[in-house]
């Protein structure tokens, strides 16, 4: 019983060691290459701006499309359609 409460504790101890070593040089990469990172962020914003720029001229022009339809009375969209009534 002490056995296996001795080898968890020091898995857990070499995870927790592992982890915090990691997040050191993650760290320490962030700090002397933040220059790319800064560059890397921008350029998702950018990317992310021109998307919704993209997105919203389609809604844009579908919404113009549609009321552009011949005959863009009320009942336009009804065109072609027969409602059939079966008793």
């Amino acid at each position: 019983m002490q056995d296996d409460i001795s080898r968890a504790t020091k898995g857990i101890a070499k995870g927790s060691f592992f982890f915090g070593l990691l997040l050191i040089g993650f760290g320490m990469l962030v700090f002397v290459l933040r220059d790319i990172f800064a560059i890397i962020a921008a350029g998702i914003f950018f990317l992310a701006g021109f998307s919704a720029i993209g997105y919203g001229c389609k809604l844009f022009w579908a919404a113009r499309k549609f009321n552009r339809t011949p005959g863009s009375s009320e009942n336009a969209y009804r065109k072609n359609v027969q409602i059939h009534n079966h008793q």
